[in-house]
Order: C-alpha cells, then sequence, then structure tokens
C-alpha cells in the first residue's frame, strides 16, 4: 500500500505524464519518496574538538562537494565548498568541516543560508578566530528552466571575527579558496 507521500507522487506523475503507469515509472513514487527521505537526513555528527595546542594559523579544506535541493524550484543545486577557521583554543576533527556542510545542505535550501548557517554553526561551537565559508555552485533551476545557462557557478561568501576585520586575512582566505 502507497503512503500519503507515494500517494501524492503519483498523482503528479499522472498529471504530467501520459503514461504513468509504464514500467519505468510504476516504482518510482517509491524510490522517489525513499531518495528524499534519505537525501533530507543526512547522517547526525558530534562536533569533535581538541586543543588548539596553540596553533593559530588558517585550517582549510578545499573541494568540499555538497549537493542540495532549490527550496524554490525543488531542483536540485550543487558545488563545492572551501571552509577555513583560524582557531583560538580549539581544533576541529577534520571530517566535521564536511559534516557540517552536508548537515546544513541536505534540506530544502538556498545556497546564501547554507553559507551562512555554516559559518554561524562553526563561531558558535568552535569560538576560533574567525571563519570562512565559499559555496561555489550550479543550479539546475537556472540551467533547466528560466533562463536555462547550463554552466553558470554562483559564488557566495560568508566571512566572520577576523576574517572580516583584517582585510589581509580576507584576501589570504579568498586566494586559497580561489586556488
Amino acid at each position: 500500500m502507497d503512503s500519503t507521500n507515494e500517494k501524492n507522487i503519483r498523482l503528479h506523475l499522472q498529471h504530467f505524464d501520459a503514461q504513468p503507469e509504464r514500467e519505468g515509472l510504476r516504482e518510482t513514487p517509491r524510490r522517489y519518496t525513499r531518495f528524499l527521505s534519505e537525501f533530507l537526513q543526512p547522517t547526525p555528527f558530534n562536533l569533535t574538538t581538541f586543543a588548539s595546542d596553540d596553533y593559530d594559523e588558517m585550517v582549510v579544506q578545499t573541494n568540499i562537494p555538497f549537493y542540495s535541493i532549490c527550496e524554490h524550484h525543488l531542483v536540485a543545486f550543487f558545488g563545492h565548498a572551501t571552509i577555513a577557521y583560524i582557531p583560538d583554543h580549539k581544533i576541529v576533527g577534520l571530517s566535521k568541516l564536511a559534516r557540517t556542510l552536508d548537515h546544513f545542505s541536505r534540506r530544502f535550501q538556498n545556497q546564501e543560508r547554507i553559507t551562512t548557517q555554516v559559518a554561524d554553526f562553526l563561531i558558535n561551537n568552535l569560538q576560533p578566530k574567525g571563519v570562512g565559508v565559499m559555496l561555489s555552485a550550479r543550479h539546475l533551476c537556472m540551467e533547466m528552466r528560466g533562463i536555462q545557462k547550463p554552466g553558470v557557478h554562483t559564488t557566495t561568501t560568508c566571512v566572520r571575527g577576523i576574517f572580516k576585520s583584517n582585510q589581509a586575512t580576507r584576501n589570504e582566505f579568498v586566494q586559497l579558496a580561489s586556488a
């Protein structure tokens, strides 16, 4: 028996497809519902931190892939992030930067909000001297509909702390993120 979600997807297919019961679409409502259930519920994680041992230089991770779903059109957008911070008293387990990104991207979202949420989460949980987050993404809602411009990348940034107040720090972050 179909769940309510599967029934709704089936109605959607019946509205937009002339043959919604053909073999290729028959199990689509179940598969699509399962996809959304899996994708929109990323694995919970603990932000593992360690003493910084007086390390006070920039920690940068680049090329972190992410995927999200545009809240305006319900179409995927995806790209890569650069996340950087300057520790004060704590450093974070390296995998936790990517997990933080997944935590905020794997939902109905917009790119600007993901960028800000990642930066604010790290500021609030690490209390570093500063944080920089840069996301570059392709939006299928822009490539497949509307203006239909494939391959366009949208870049968003969010800087906090010394990344915002010190131009040299900001410049170093942008240079490393763009390399």
